[in-house]
């Protein structure tokens, strides 16, 4: 009887810590969806926020996904002038690991106001801007991480570097600390990779300061974007990067950031933007990610985990510029691990 009875107490034992687990799981899912409270509720997290400017006020976009009273990333999208739909991929990653998260698009960008004026396209005034977003949304370094790609990662520098004392985190991704250093990476690593007579045709144009023609950009685009922006040929990029291209503000992206991918070229305001020497001002908690085939040298991103007070580096083996797709299962993992480390 004795020997009939220890199985059955062993199966109990077993079902109960498994109905414990259970319940935990379902609590903290509650938790992540629970909506008291949330002013947003109504509107599915979207709001618009008002943001002023030397040229008066405009609104910008925001969405919340979730609930993490200690736990908020407010996603910066790139370009300059791209939008926060790129970002989508985090759907599939941020919400099971009961982060709160932010999209975001800056003014000029997407469900943001554009007031198509140069006047406004500096990085000291979108610093401003996302410190006013950060107060509309209560953020606070109890619970406030900065996750910028690309430039958003120059901008989540800059802010760190006035208003760090408002951060719990920092990531940058895909963005390295110096506008030359970003060219010369272009120039003299990547572009050689490139076929030969793609190259010499791309640098024939350079030299007549073409970089805007149809012809250039569709060289850039048809060689250069699937090896380094996002590894998947043109026609098997994902749906939200293509939306999310199409809607780019190019009058925005060539005023800061130049004609295409390739560099920062012309009398674009970023090409010489460099602060390689201010990042061991930054002391908050710092994540550079990086990727083998990014536009930008991956040693440089890990220079920059070495460069700040306390920083780590994530490193996406066979990832381009886009690594939050084309190497997702490393990107998003290593990015949460980071965030729940906090």
């Amino acid at each position: 009887m004795r020997n009939l009875l220890l199985p059955l107490i062993a199966a109990g034992l077993f079902s109960a810590c498994n109905m414990s687990t259970s319940t935990s799981e379902n609590t903290e899912v509650a938790t992540y969806f629970d909506q008291t409270g949330r002013d947003d509720a109504w509107t599915g997290g979207a709001r618009r926020i008002p943001v002023e400017t030397p040229l008066g006020t405009f609104h910008v976009w925001t969405k919340r996904v979730g609930n993490n009273p200690t736990l908020k990333v407010l996603l910066l999208h790139g370009g300059p002038g791209a939008t926060h739909e790129y970002f989508e991929s985090a759907d599939s990653y941020f919400p099971g690991a009961g982060i709160e998260y932010y999209y975001y698009d800056q003014l000029g960008s997407g469900n943001s106001d554009n007031p198509e004026d140069t006047a406004l396209w500096n990085i000291e005034r979108f610093v401003s801007e996302v410190e006013q977003v950060r107060i509309a949304l209560g953020l606070d370094a109890s619970n406030f991480v900065l996750m910028g790609h690309s430039w958003g990662g120059i901008l989540a520098m800059e802010y760190a570097l006035a208003h760090q004392e408002h951060l719990k985190g920092l990531i940058i991704s895909n963005m390295v600390a110096s506008a030359p250093e970003y060219n010369r990476y272009a120039q003299e690593v990547l572009g050689p990779q490139l076929p030969p007579d793609v190259l010499v045709e791309i640098k024939a144009l350079e030299a007549q300061g073409a970089y805007t023609s149809e012809r250039y950009l569709g060289l850039i685009t048809e060689n250069y974007y699937p090896e380094h922006v996002l590894r998947r040929p043109l026609d098997a990029w994902p749906e939200p990067v293509n939306r999310s291209f199409a809607k780019l503000n190019y009058p925005l992206y060539l005023y800061m950031q130049g004609p295409s991918e390739f560099g920062i070229v012309g009398q674009a305001t970023l090409r010489n933007w460099d602060r390689t020497a201010d990042l061991p001002r930054i002391t908050v908690p710092t994540l550079a990610v990086g990727a083998e085939f990014d536009t930008m040298d991956p040693e440089g991103m890990r220079a920059i985990a070495e460069g700040v007070q306390n920083g780590r580096f994530l490193f996406c083996p066979g990832g381009g510029h886009m690594a939050m797709y084309d190497a997702a299962d490393t990107y998003y993992p290593g990015i949460i691990s980071f965030l729940k480390g906090l």
